[in-house]
């Protein structure tokens, strides 16, 4: 079966690459399925959980938002801020979670509330791909 690129890519470093089989992401306007032999697209991307998945294998990495591309059956991931579902610090995304609540909850005068709502948001997806991450050990077949 043929196979796609994929590579997910930071200011900082090169998270993931490999070829894989599908990549599912966050698209702005929804989730986007993407298996070989794609249409080339060029989309934005909302903070959430991106699944890829080589044979049997899925592997779960957060992205705060960022851009997809795929072109030539290479899927290009450029991304604010990436991490892999192991690599998340479930306490840090707890603490972020309560203060973007309280900050939302408070209100202070010269308050953001776009930005506060999607710190929220950003924390409750790297809480999700974490939590999705502990219930599989890493390479672990995903359930039937």
């Amino acid at each position: 079966m043929p196979r796609l690129q994929f590579e997910i890519v930071t200011a900082e470093r090169v998270v993931f690459s490999d070829e894989v089989d599908i990549v599912v992401a966050p698209g702005i306007e929804g989730e986007l399925g993407i298996l070989p032999r794609h249409a080339p697209l060029l989309t934005t991307l909302k903070p959430g959980e991106v699944m890829v998945r080589k044979e049997d294998v899925e592997t779960s990495i957060f992205v705060s938002g960022g851009f997809l591309e795929v072109l030539e059956n290479k899927v290009t991931v450029l991304a604010d801020t990436a991490e892999r579902a192991e690599e998340i610090d479930t306490e840090r995304a707890e603490e972020a979670r309560r203060r973007a609540e309280a900050r939302l909850r408070e209100k202070p005068t010269g308050m953001d509330v776009a930005r506060a709502q999607l710190a929220l948001i950003r924390s409750l997806e790297r809480i999700k791909v974490s939590r999705k991450q502990k219930t599989r050990p890493p390479g672990a077949r995903p359930p039937a």
